[in-house]
């Protein structure tokens, strides 16, 4: 690509549209198991919002929002955060993501059913997160893109 200044008005649009899209996404996630959506949904509106910054803006300003270096990392976590949970049930004498079986006390099987299904969601949408944005920075690595 050339090497360019990245226009005003399109970053301006971008930093105006970019923390809606991510209020979205979080909304998707959180209301997942209530209403179609959930974690992967909610992943994809948040990469979204980050791809948007980084295609408009380009590495220097894209990197102030989210470090490239810290993509893998919290995939991995995301991943932990499902896993984990599953097999916390498991451990508790269920079956794997019987969120029944989640040691948290006082709360009836259906409040249990709601957080647990809320942890592995945002489990989930961490992972799609920064696997999306880690494969944009890997297609564009090497790429002068602003």
């Amino acid at each position: 690509m050339t090497n360019r200044s990245p226009s005003p008005i399109i970053l301006l649009g971008t930093r105006f549209l970019s923390p809606y899209i991510m209020i979205f996404g979080f909304y998707v996630i959180f209301h997942g198991h209530y209403s179609p959506g959930g974690g992967f949904q909610g992943g994809t509106l948040l990469a979204a919002s980050l791809l948007l910054i980084r295609i408009a803006s380009g590495t220097k300003i894209a990197s102030l929002q989210f470090k490239d270096y810290l993509a893998t990392p919290y995939a991995a976590l995301g991943v932990v955060i499902y896993f984990g949970t599953g097999l916390l049930a498991m451990i508790m004498g269920g079956y794997f993501l019987d969120y029944e079986q989640l040691p948290i006390p006082g709360l009836e099987a259906a409040d249990l059913r709601y957080w647990g299904i809320l942890i592995i969601e945002l489990g989930i949408g961490l992972t799609v997160m920064t696997v999306l944005t880690l494969i944009y920075d890997n297609m564009v690595k090497g790429e002068d893109y602003a």
